[in-house]
Formats: C-alpha cells, sequence, structure tokens
C-alpha cells in the first residue's frame, strides 16, 4: 500500500464481500478500509458503490478479483479518474492459460448445463473466468437454508464449503454499522462446490446428481 502512496489518515474503498485481506492491508499502512458493496452477480467490488462510498478523504480504490472472476476494472478506473482517485490492482493471476484452468472451464460449462436447484456463477460479457472456486447461491430464506443444503450436499460426499463466511464489515476487526445488502446476501446464499481438476466425468455426474436431488426439495420448502 505504501508504494501507491497510501498512508497514515488516509481512506481506501475496498469490497466487504471477500475484501477481508486487503483491508488488513489497507490498515497495515494507518488508513482506514471503507467498505463498499458488490455487485449480485460478479460478486466483485461494484463501481456504483465505490461512488458513493468516497469521502474527501479517500485515496484509492482496491479491488478484489473473486472465485476467478474479475472485478469490472474498466468502470472502477473511470470513478477513479472522475473522483481523483487511484486504482491498486489486485493481482491479475497467471497470463497464460494453463491445461488446468482451460479443463476447469470446461467442467464450469458441464456444471452450468446440468445443474438445477441452485444459481450458477454469471459470467459477464467479454470476461475469462477461470472458476478457482465454482460458487453458487442457493436461494431461500437467508442462511439456514444454505447451511442446510450444505449439511445434506456434505452428508452425500459432496465436499463443498462456504467461501465466505462473514463480509468484513461484519466481523469483530473491521466491524462497522453500514448495511451492504448485497454482501450480506451473498455471505447468507453463496457456497463452493468441489470443482477440481483432477475430478472425472463420474464425479462431477455425482456432484450434480446430489444437487439436483436436493435443490428443488430445498426451494419448495422455502416457498
Amino acid at each position: 500500500m505504501t508504494g501507491v502512496g497510501v498512508g497514515s489518515g488516509d481512506e481506501v474503498v475496498v469490497p466487504a464481500f471477500g475484501g477481508a485481506e486487503v483491508a488488513g492491508a489497507v490498515r497495515a499502512v494507518g488508513a482506514r478500509p471503507v467498505f463498499a458493496d458488490i455487485d449480485p452477480l460478479s460478486f466483485c467490488l461494484s463501481p456504483a458503490a465505490v461512488e458513493a462510498a468516497v469521502t474527501d478523504r479517500t485515496v484509492a480504490i482496491a479491488p478484489v478479483h473473486l472465485f476467478g472472476h474479475p472485478a469490472d476494472m474498466v468502470c472502477l478506473r473511470e470513478v477513479a479518474q472522475r473522483r481523483g482517485l487511484k486504482v491498486i490492482d489486485p493481482d491479475p493471476g497467471p497470463s497464460v492459460v494453463s491445461v488446468d484452468a482451460t479443463r476447469r472451464r470446461q467442467f464450469a460449462e458441464y456444471l452450468e448445463r446440468r445443474l438445477r436447484g441452485v444459481v450458477i456463477p454469471t459470467v459477464a460479457m467479454g470476461v475469462q473466468h477461470s472458476f478457482d472456486e465454482y460458487v453458487v447461491r442457493v436461494p431461500g430464506n437467508g442462511r439456514p437454508d444454505r447451511d442446510a443444503f450444505k449439511s445434506a450436499l456434505r452428508a452425500r460426499g459432496v465436499a463443498c464449503y462456504v467461501p465466505v463466511k462473514t463480509p468484513a464489515h461484519r466481523t469483530t476487526e473491521f466491524r462497522s454499522d453500514v448495511w451492504l445488502p448485497e454482501s450480506e446476501r451473498a455471505a447468507a446464499e453463496t457456497l463452493a462446490l468441489p470443482l477440481e481438476t483432477s475430478m472425472t466425468k463420474r464425479e462431477l455426474h455425482r456432484l450434480v446428481s446430489a444437487c439436483n436431488g436436493l435443490g428443488g426439495l430445498l426451494l419448495d420448502a422455502a416457498c
């Protein structure tokens, strides 16, 4: 952070969902992380929310590429230019498309065609999603439904997990009174499904069968 001119007393806008690490880096140089909401489709920092969070002490925006979907750097840079801010570029990841990355995208396409009862990841037009994590939403009446779905899947041998248990602005370290509805909802609904490059077609089929067998039941119960 110090290398980009952020220091004591400055404010840096960071995502509440998945932004705890970058918020810690901001605080480590004596600056104050200001949490902004996410785009509900990409799970990344929302340019409109950033603009609303800017104050006269804001000096930079620190987006995060989350789950393999890049943040909207074009629009974030437009906000930064308009408001006289710096953009701290997140790690772009490897520039060469590996065999593993290609395989993950193929597996993601397989799941996209077959999964029912969960909301599959959305990929913005013109964006390359690397699917570092395959994160779906389990719709319903908040956290208990997602957690019930997770428990039922794990009982069937599916190694799923909650990718972001608590938005950064709700943690003890960074607690804030700000209300960020999309970050709250994402934390309550998201679930990461296994997507390892070593998976076989049979394992993928078992994953789909487990999800589809449970999804409709949970959705009906939530209605």
